[in-house]
């Protein structure tokens, strides 16, 4: 079968999942529940900023969900990361050891506090930091002191670690948790496309001190905009309101403020359309996961590959991604496929790729290089 007769069958098999479309996005948002009614609703209250009952149903309902202690309601998924950073304590001149194949919202908040990046390579079969390799890395680079744990090369302290569950594709938390565990670095999940997802029975964004989620236009559950913060320490949950409502002390009618905060809290509208979208989120989930388990089975008689979920993993799938030969093949199967009517996208490039992060310390990505050159996202969304 040739490169053409396979990028053909893979056009007309979507097609066939996606019927009835003239151009078949990647992943476009559903709304099929009770988003009018919740959203009308919070116009007629006239609570539509970021105070409102909606507001605190979400935060319950994303509770309830993930296991989490608290929840935070968050303007979107890069304020929620930026806030766990600070939350976190990472001071500028501070390292965050993170991923390289990522969307940028991680390498960008990380440098909102001032700190850099350090790039360490993913496993291939997660898509997420591996951890063989984050053990390498600070087993090579770092040194543990009193006051903590720091990169030996740079003299800096290496304060977090923020892995990403790629795709809503689980890693392999569980061991990071315990590496991170073991040289006193702060564990921050960016589960901001894995809501959804589990690993070991355990819901995604709460093995670390504190976990993150987006709530994108694109994402499985969306809001227009909108993220979540959570975790299970009581003392980071309350600053992280305080801090998100600007830092202002409570009172029926002083402005006092204790200190520097943020314009960063949800509003009542976009709380509104997200929880009607978590309503739906069983039904969602079940329906991409058929989709994912129909892929599999279609490109594995292509002779292509689609990453599927890590033993131990359930994934929301919120984008399938299959794995071409190479760079050159990659290229020709996406403009074969967004030419006919098939929005396909190659994965983001990498973070150490880029002119502003160009100049940080990797561990050699040599996984990281190998997945950006043969990665592409196939469309994902949820079927009608």
């Amino acid at each position: 079968m040739t490169c053409i007769e396979t990028f053909k069958n893979t056009v007309d098999y979507i097609k066939g999942k996606y019927p009835n479309k003239d151009f078949i996005g990647l992943h476009e948002p559903v709304f099929f529940g009770k988003e009018r009614e919740y959203v009308i609703d919070a116009i007629d209250s006239t609570f539509v900023s970021s105070i409102g009952e909606y507001v605190n149903k979400f935060e319950s309902m994303m509770e309830k969900i993930t296991g989490a202690k608290y929840a935070i309601a968050i303007v979107n998924g890069t304020n929620a990361l930026h806030m766990g950073l600070i939350l976190a304590g990472v001071e500028p001149g501070d390292e965050v050891l993170s991923q390289a194949l990522t969307f940028i919202a991680t390498a960008n908040a990380i440098s909102y506090v001032g700190a850099q990046s350090v790039f360490i390579d993913v496993d291939k079969d997660s898509l997420g930091m591996s951890p063989k390799a984050l053990t390498q890395f600070l087993e090579q680079n770092a040194e543990k002191r009193s006051d903590g744990t720091y990169n030996k090369r740079t003299s800096k302290k290496i304060k977090a670690c923020v892995p990403m569950h790629t795709f809503g594709l689980p890693c392999r938390i569980d061991e990071i948790a315990n590496i991170c565990d073991y040289w006193n670095i702060c564990l921050i999940e960016d589960a901001a496309e894995s809501l959804g997802s589990y690993y070991k029975g355990k819901h995604t964004g709460v093995f670390g001190k504190i976990g993150i989620f987006s709530f994108n236009g694109n994402k499985t559950v969306t809001c227009g905009g909108g993220g979540a913060l959570v975790t299970d320490d009581e003392k980071i949950a309350k600053r992280a309101k305080h801090l998100t409502t600007q830092a202002k002390v409570p009172h029926k009618w002083e402005f006092v403020h204790d200190e520097i905060g943020y314009n960063y809290r949800m509003p009542n509208l976009n709380a509104a359309l997200a929880c009607a979208q978590l309503e739906q989120l069983d039904t969602i989930i079940k329906n991409k996961r058929a989709l994912a388990a129909s892929y599999f089975e279609f490109f594995t008689s292509q002779g292509i590959s689609l990453i599927y979920e890590i033993p131990k993993a359930q994934a929301n799938f919120w984008l399938n991604a299959i794995l071409l030969k190479d760079r050159e093949e990659r290229n020709a199967f996406l403009t074969y496929t967004n030419d006919n009517g098939v929005m396909t996208r190659p994965v983001w490039e990498l973070m150490n790729r880029l002119p502003m992060f160009n100049s940080f310390q990797t561990d050699g990505l040599e996984n990281s290089i190998w997945l950006a050159d043969r990665i592409v996202n196939v469309p994902s969304g949820f079927r009608l």
